[in-house]
């Protein structure tokens, strides 16, 4: 690569900016890059705290509405379940951190009320009530761990991104520039040390050409001829 490059001064000014400023950009995207894991770190470890509520959470149902249709029967569950009218809804926002737009979910209509589950409350029985409760707590989990799960993703992503800008500015531009750098330095010293050899050549030729020179005009002052008078 370096050998495409012309070894002129304007280069060589032209690399040392780029070299500069490549410098200045490693710098901020390495310290971006450990911000960015720094965050990811924070997010892992509530995803899996969030994970293990998820487990925890997803069981505790399970075993209410596995209990509830042991002791009422699975149409009365069906029913209760048939009977609601409101289901959750989901909004979602989003928030940044460190140039990673993450989302934000927000839900209402998750957990609700006796009287707005839709089934009359003296035709079911505490059962019922205990197995809506753990999915409406297992539901609000749900939707918790999809927002830290797609954050984290994203945090991944961004952070594999920068690495990649960091490592081809640090094994790749810079030290093309680095070497196209030293090879016009190295072909400026060459060409400085032939322009002073040549001046140094031309110096010496000149001062040969003068002391002939001199040494011709006193030759032709003592041939010249001596007359009567002298």
């Amino acid at each position: 690569m370096a050998k495409d490059v012309k070894p002129t001064r304007k280069n060589l000014m032209q690399i040392e900016d780029r070299i500069e400023l490549s410098e200045r950009g490693h710098n901020t995207l390495e310290k971006k890059r450990d911000g960015l894991i720094m965050e990811f770190m924070d997010i892992l470890d509530q995803a899996q705290d969030v994970r293990g509520d998820l487990q925890e959470d997803y069981e505790t149902a399970q075993r209410s509405i596995d209990m509830a249709r042991t002791m009422e029967g699975d149409v009365a569950v069906r029913g209760a379940a048939a009977a609601l009218t409101e289901h959750p809804e989901l909004t979602t926002q989003s928030k940044n951190i460190m140039g990673v737009v993450v989302p934000q979910i927000e839900s209402t209509k998750v957990r609700k009320d006796l009287d707005e589950r839709g089934y009359g409350v003296l035709g079911t029985s505490a059962r019922i009530d205990e197995a809506a409760e753990a999915y409406e707590e297992l539901i609000e989990t749900i939707i918790l761990a999809a927002e830290v799960e797609t954050a984290m993703k994203k945090m991944l992503e961004e952070i594999e991104k920068t690495k990649r800008r960091v490592n081809a500015l640090e094994f790749k531009l810079l030290p093309d520039l680095r070497e196209n750098q030293d090879y016009i330095e190295q072909k400026l010293e060459e060409q400085e040390r032939e322009e002073i050899f040549r001046m140094k050549k031309i110096k010496a030729k000149k001062e040969q050409e003068e002391k002939e020179e001199r040494e011709t005009e006193t030759e032709t002052e003592t041939e010249q001829p001596v007359t009567a008078d002298d």
